[in-house]
């Protein structure tokens, strides 16, 4: 048996069938069949690695885990674009390009589309290794990740070392279909689908990568090493013949107006597009031209990036009606005559708070300039008080809340207006899943549709009530069974050993997060005493102001408070502090203060929190000459610029992870030197 034989004819077979199913629309096998040659493949390629090819379509599933990303220097900086804002701005750029060449300039107009940008590197025909851009000059290597793109050629009919760079993207129905994927596991939803292509790219488990529908368009030939174009507009023709999908409905035109027309034109109908865009992108066409203008030190002179502005419209404020959030804040919210913004119809937008309205003179039968924050958030930006006609009504935050009638407060110093009625039904819902989440009692399989259902079938109406729910209360419900009750109630059960600033967490105290219970139940140690201290004793806490202090004493005032904790006291709740819970964590950052900025590759920012104070250091929010160092991810901004100024050492994650697994104080300060 010719095994290299048969892995080459079941390679071209597969990608073959590929192509039919996600190119052509028309696949000529069943699911089933085509499962069954992917995994004939699978095992000859385990038995014989050596015949694995390189557009082999086992790659596209993801191979094992990294424990980390490698870093890649680029071949040719990515740089970054200078942006206009204005069709001013764009004929000021137009003026500096035509003065730098003295000649006839030609356009070329793409979208800027809302992703993540890569750098790809072939070379004889084959996919090298990919990087995300990093800094512009060293990035990370996502090789694996970025083999699992279908959209992205494992092969190419050209032998030169080539590179492209291209923006890696989700689309819009996508972007939807995995948020209700994630509701439906009751997972937290992604913010929008630019988080969700870095996120999935960033994954340090390729299979996870896999799982997302991940695209990318690539637009721009970076470097060709014997291939030579006159022009921008040539070298995507040869991308696409390669078999790319370059950036779509690009337009090459003569002049800036040209150019101007063609962006007042995608200005109007991006909505139509299957992916998010936030502007456009205008680059020289001739690689001559831009070859004799060159490079600042941040980007190039030749291109430029237009920024889709805000769209603004009038219309009038209705009504002006209150909602109360998770955690009893009083949110006034304008009832709008529908406007079309942004490709929707708006009829809402948040004024946000009692000193927003007054601020901005806000009234019932205003007629105001609406505009959509970041093109999502609907948002009041001005009264026309020129068209005022005498009928617009004063409006007033409420004294009571709209759902339980319990008197509202507005804490000194807070602009907020709030219901502190744990009990509140508004709140009843958020609290629960913020007593089940993570960071408070940490309850496993508890999730936001389960607490739904518990709340509509009225087996709870409270945090306390979780406590006393029983087997058989559960098991007949919808989406549960014999295995997931007895693992819903022994995930209740066990959360009763918690330490005690889970549980200090789990119940909502406004401002009091994380941080702020564990800094309570290691001063306290004991629940019942820090119900009965008062806000002149927390106010010599650390790190403790008024404002926590006051919100402390006055959730411990209310008597219906005070009741669910009793409850929660009966049915068998830790409430104090479980000494050495840490013990077997070695204290390698003990005394030392550390400062988190940006986005971590893997780590959530309370993950890392985590990991700093059960190793003795303590999370701090800004950088000072007492920062013993700064751990900073992607977009990190002002927090590294004035750690750089101060000479204060900066790590990134896996630094960090290697430092936490140090044996001591000592080793760290000796690699941190």
């Amino acid at each position: 048996m010719n095994v290299e034989k048969i892995i080459n004819e079941l390679i071209d077979k597969i990608n073959y069938h590929n192509e039919k199913y996600y190119n052509e629309d028309s696949p000529e096998i069943s699911d089933i069949e085509y499962d069954n040659l992917v995994k004939e493949l699978i095992k000859l390629e385990e038995e014989n690695p050596q015949f694995k090819r390189i557009d082999s379509p086992t790659n596209r599933v993801g191979g094992k885990a990294l424990e980390k990303f490698n870093q890649i220097t680029h071949k040719i900086p990515m740089l970054s674009l200078s942006n206009a804002y204005s069709y001013s701005d764009l004929k000021d750029f137009d003026k500096r390009v035509r003065d730098m060449v003295n000649e006839d300039i030609e356009y070329v107009v793409e979208f800027k589309i809302d992703g993540l940008s890569v750098g790809i590197t072939y070379d004889n025909g084959e996919f090298q290794y990919g990087a995300t851009r990093g800094n512009g000059v060293i990035g990370e290597d996502i090789s694996k990740n970025l083999m699992t793109i279908k959209n992205i050629p494992l092969k190419i009919n050209d032998n030169d070392e080539i590179v492209v760079r291209g923006e890696v993207y989700i689309s819009k129905e996508d972007f939807k279909k995995v948020n209700e994927q994630q509701s439906e596991q009751d997972l937290q939803g992604f913010a929008n689908p630019r988080n969700l292509a870095a996120g999935s790219l960033r994954q340090l488990d390729p299979k996870l990568t896999a799982k997302r529908p991940l695209d990318i368009f690539i637009f721009n030939l970076e470097y060709s090493q014997n291939n030579q174009f006159k022009s921008h507009s040539e070298s995507l023709e040869f991308l696409s013949k390669l078999g790319f999908s370059v950036s779509p409905n690009y337009k090459v035109c003569k002049n800036i107006d040209e150019v101007i027309e063609h962006i007042k034109y995608w200005t109007e109908n991006r909505e139509n597009l299957e992916f998010e865009i936030d502007g456009m992108v205008i680059k020289v066409n001739s690689l001559k031209q831009r070859e004799s203008m060159g490079y600042t030190a941040k980007s190039p002179r030749w291109a430029i990036a237009y920024k889709f502005p805000a769209e603004k419209k009038k219309t009038k404020i209705i009504d002006i009606i209150v909602e109360v959030g998770r955690t009893g804040t009083i949110t006034p919210t304008a009832v709008l005559e529908p406007v079309r913004l942004a490709g929707t119809s708006v009829s809402r937008a948040t004024l946000h708070n009692e000193d927003y309205i007054k601020e901005k003179d806000i009234k019932i039968n205003d007629t105001v300039l609406v505009q959509k924050a970041g093109d999502i958030i609907p948002q009041v930006l001005e009264v026309i008080k020129e068209e005022r006609t005498g009928e617009e009504v004063e409006f007033n935050m409420p004294d009571k809340c709209p759902v339980c009638s319990e008197p509202t407060v507005r804490l000194e110093g807070e602009s907020a207006v709030k219901c502190i009625n744990i009990s509140c039904p508004a709140q009843i819902r958020r609290g629960i899943i913020h007593f089940a989440s993570r960071d408070a009692m940490n309850i496993d399989g508890l999730g936001e549709s389960i607490i739904s259902l518990l709340l509509n079938e009225n087996i709870i109406n409270d945090i306390s009530d979780l406590y006393k729910i029983r087997k058989e209360d559960v098991v007949n419900l919808e989406r549960m069974g014999e295995k997931s009750a007895t693992n819903l109630i022994n995930a209740i059960n066990k959360s009763k050993e918690n330490d005690l600033w889970r549980l200090i967490n789990g119940l909502g105290i406004k401002f009091i997060g994380t941080k702020g219970a564990k800094i309570l139940a290691n001063s306290y140690k004991d629940l019942d005493k820090i119900m009965n201290t008062t806000a002149s004793e927390l106010v010599n806490l650390e790190e403790f102001g008024e404002t926590m202090a006051n919100s402390v004493v006055e959730f411990f005032k209310e008597d219906k408070n005070i009741k669910v904790v009793d409850k929660l006291k009966e049915y068998g709740l830790n409430t104090k502090v479980i000494e050495n819970e840490n013990n077997d964590i070695n204290k390698v950052f003990e005394g030392m203060k550390i400062v988190l900025t940006g986005t971590l590759p893997t780590l959530k920012r309370n993950d890392a929190k985590e990991m700093i104070e059960s190793r003795g250091g303590k999370s701090t929010s800004s950088v000072s000459k007492s920062t013993t160092f700064v751990l900073a991810g992607e977009e990190a901004g002002s927090k590294l610029t004035k750690a750089n100024e101060l000479g204060i050492k900066v790590i990134d994650e896996d630094t960090f992870i290697e430092l936490c697994k140090l044996s001591s104080k000592e080793d760290v300060e000796s690699r941190l030197k």
